[in-house]
C-alpha cells in the first residue's frame, strides 16, 4: 500500500488493489481510517475519525489533490 503523503499525524495511501475502483485516497492515523473519492471531491466512510477532523483532513487532500491523482494514475496506469 503506497504512502502518497504525510501531513502531521495522518497517512495518506491507497491500496495496491484499489485499481478498479475510482481514484480515491485512503487516511490513517492510530485507529482511525477514513477513505475519500478524489474526483470530485468527497467523503465515502470513516472509523473513528470526529467530524472536526474530518475537515481538516478534507482540507489537506483539497491542497494536495493533483499530487495524489499523479499517484494514482502513476501506480494503475491510467
Amino acid at each position: 500500500m503506497p504512502t502518497i503523503l504525510r501531513s502531521g499525524p495522518y497517512r495518506f495511501f491507497f491500496y495496491s488493489s484499489d485499481g478498479d475502483e475510482a481514484p480515491h485516497i485512503h487516511v490513517q492515523r492510530d485507529n482511525s481510517v477514513a477513505k475519500f473519492w478524489l474526483e470530485p471531491l468527497r467523503y465515502d466512510h470513516s472509523v473513528a475519525f470526529r467530524a472536526v477532523e474530518l475537515r481538516r483532513i478534507r482540507d489537506i487532500i483539497e491542497d494536495n489533490s493533483n499530487e495524489f491523482l499523479e499517484a494514482w494514475n502513476e501506480y494503475f496506469g491510467q
